[in-house]
């Protein structure tokens, strides 16, 4: 590391890397004095700052305090002090730890130097683009949005139903870290708003409603590297369970007889079941969104009889139990009163505890800034009502919903506790599994995080995608999901197959979900999904052709797992996420770099998933400096290029990197789903 300072020019260099340049006549730092106007509905936030003032801090002067380098900052050579920022040497790279002088100052841009051909990503899960440079990003935990793209008519349909539309960069998992082509990543360490604005060729502007403790920067020398120290940073999820790798698991959500029924059907036509994930266990409620649970987390025997009769017989037979649970109680059930009485909700303004409105039925969340809230959810829902009852999973839904007009048991800000409540969210269910001695055995899975969820949370889920194959919403987007959020340290990411979300007409058509399918083969988790329309969408056991399909693909899914088990050792040993951007294992390949619909299945194979209605060829683009054989002809293709292939239903373009020592077993795989 350097620190140099000529001509006027204050710079920072490690590693060969420019990671700070200030001069007076273009500085590196702003700050200001803003007030928050925040609107929200339904987890949708409208956020604009009231801004008093934004004043560029000028003057730099290098000052040395306790052995450290530290930078003074003023608005001009001969006035006070505002930032104060020291300058910390660690072993992966560089700190800048950041302190205000003023206690008035709720704002901060800070520019980081950019070159013109750079190309960036992370910032959390996201859905619409995979390189960040060209936009800029708001990191707010969020709902997404139905469309997510205001030239298309559901989005507009959706907005005007209620603001629920959504644009491109909303998200359920916002993380103000980004990973640069140069072979950095910056981590700012904060809960508090942000904006990271990628549009300028000379520097990247990062923008916080609040002043970050600090700023990380990390290097590394290539790539995996890079994504290793950062999972180190965040926190490795556990070991998937073995029995997770034995097929599909059935998300259903109408009763026993009807779970019964579908397992039966789906076994009939040799589909490979693992679970059953009912998250309807708990009950239904019907609403105009379509139906949705009954959000007090206790058996509902009316719709389970004999439950724990049923989930033992289902575990004899090598099937698990998953179920369902999100952080808010319905006003209606029974633990909404016994959290009330115990003081354990979010409270409003008024001391009260503060109910929501989720379409058509009031809740209010539990205040995991309480500790005993905490242990209480822990220990009463997740434990008593669930694990002690069979539950081998659940979704953990939700989490993105704090309102910041809260009061909270610890006192935080709801501004800065809004971003925090997801971690918190995992942190209770993981306490839930590690007190039952079962973390490695149950999988939870999360659709909402923030830093330090993956320490908590074993599998991420895209959340809530249209039924369809549309550009910002639909099958395209989990692929660019999975990627942004496996570089900075989630190793597991799976979707609901054949989408969630079907309103205005919108609807699952058979294509869809055998496209969807395929995809979620060469996922560590492929779960089916009923939907928010169960009725009016068209599910997986209503024609067989698409039930023989889908045994086919949760066939192959099985026989991927020797495969499947040695990148999970690997995601445990040194964080590289299962599902890898192309230029993981590629970087002198640049073309690579702005590709986001297809992947690398750890290295030995490529997955450029069909996501285009009613096609037979795709047109995959192969890495450089490799031979890929496509997995159902095995005809040779040279990498650099794009090539083309068949891709019938039940032929997904895949490729088996030529060389590898999975190669033999790799090949033969079509031939062992056939027999």
């Amino acid at each position: 590391m350097t620190l140099e300072f000529e001509h006027g020019t204050l710079t920072l260099k490690a590693g060969g890397r420019v990671l700070f340049n200030h001069h007076e006549t273009r500085p590196c730092c702003f700050v200001g004095i803003g007030t928050a106007i925040v609107k929200t509905r339904k987890g949708h936030a409208d956020l604009r700052d009231d801004l008093d003032e934004k004043i560029a801090l000028r003057a730099a002067r290098l000052q040395r305090r306790n052995g450290r380098e530290c930078i003074d900052f003023s608005m001009s050579a001969d006035g006070p002090v505002v930032l104060s920022v020291e300058i910390v040497p660690v072993e992966t790279g560089v700190h800048l730890r950041i302190q205000s002088h003023d206690a008035r100052i709720n704002r901060l841009w800070w520019r980081v130097p950019a070159e013109a051909d750079e190309y960036v990503w992370g910032c959390g899960e996201q859905f619409s683009y995979f390189n960040l440079r060209g936009r800029h990003f708001p990191l707010w935990t969020s709902e997404p949005g139905v469309g997510r793209d205001k030239s298309t008519h559901i989005t507009w349909q959706a907005e005007i139903a209620g603001g629920g539309g959504g644009d491109y960069y909303k998200t359920y998992y916002p993380q103000p870290t980004f990973v640069s082509s140069h072979r950095y990543a910056l981590h700012a360490q904060t809960t508090a708003y942000a904006d990271f604005d990628f549009r300028r060729a000379e520097y990247h502007e990062l923008h916080f409603w609040g002043v970050p403790e600090q700023l990380e920067f990390t290097l590394a020398d290539d790539f995996a590297t890079l994504v290793e120290r950062l999972s180190t940073r965040f926190g490795r999820q556990p070991r998937l369970p073995e029995w997770l790798h034995q097929g599909a698991v059935l998300g259903l959500k109408n009763g026993r007889r009807h779970a019964d029924h579908v397992l039966a059907l789906a076994l009939e036509h040799g589909v490979q079941v693992s679970a059953l994930w009912c998250e309807d266990w708990a009950g239904v409620r019907k609403t105009s969104f379509g139906t949705r649970l009954f959000w007090d987390w206790r058996w509902n025997e009316e719709r389970y009889p004999d439950h724990a009769r049923w989930v033992q017989a289902l575990r004899g037979a090598g099937i698990r139990f998953m179920g369902y649970a999100n952080p808010y109680l319905c006003e209606d059930g029974q633990l909404f009163r016994e959290a009330r009485e115990l003081g354990y909700l979010v409270r409003d303004r008024s001391g009260a505890a503060q109910l929501v409105d989720f379409g058509e039925f009031m809740c209010a969340s539990v205040d995991f800034t309480n500790p005993a809230a905490a242990r209480w959810f822990s220990e009463r829902i997740l434990v008593r009502e669930m694990l002690d009852q069979g539950h081998d999973g659940w979704m953990a839904d939700f989490g993105e919903y704090l309102p910041v007009d809260a009061q909270l048991a610890s006192g935080a800000d709801p501004m800065l506790a809004h971003n925090a409540f997801p971690s918190q969210w995992a942190e209770v269910n993981a306490h839930a599994v590690a007190s039952a001695g079962k973390t490695g055995e149950v999988v939870f899975f999360m659709r909402s995080g923030y830093t330090g969820v993956q320490a908590h949370c074993p599998m991420l889920w895209a959340g809530d995608q249209s039924v369809d194959f549309s550009r910002h919403d639909g099958l395209q987007t989990v692929i660019c999901a999975a990627l942004s959020a496996g570089l900075v340290g989630n190793a597991y990411h799976h979707s609901d197959i054949g989408g969630y979300t079907s309103l205005f007409g919108n609807t699952r058509t058979p294509e869809v979900f055998q496209r969807w399918a395929e995809m979620a083969a060469f996922t560590p988790m492929m779960r089916t999904h009923e939907g928010n329309r169960p009725e009016q969408n068209f599910q997986f056991y209503q024609d067989v052709d698409v039930l023989r399909h889908l045994a086919r693909m949760t066939r192959l899914h099985v026989a991927l797992s020797p495969y499947v088990r040695e990148l999970v050792e690997e995601a445990a040993q040194r964080g590289l996420p299962l599902q890898r951007p192309l230029f993981l294992h590629y970087a002198d390949d640049r073309s690579t770099y702005d590709i986001q619909d297809q992947y690398l299945y750890g290295e030995s194979l490529l997955v450029a998933p069909v996501h285009t209605v009613d096609v037979r060829s795709w047109h995959p683009y192969l890495p450089a400096g490799a031979q890929w054989v496509h997995l159902w002809s095995g005809e040779v293709f040279a990498g650099g290029m794009r090539v083309e292939v068949r891709a019938e239903l039940g032929e997904p373009p895949v490729f088996v990197l030529q060389g590898s020592r999975w190669q033999d077993y790799l090949l033969s795989l079509p031939a062992s789903i056939d027999r």
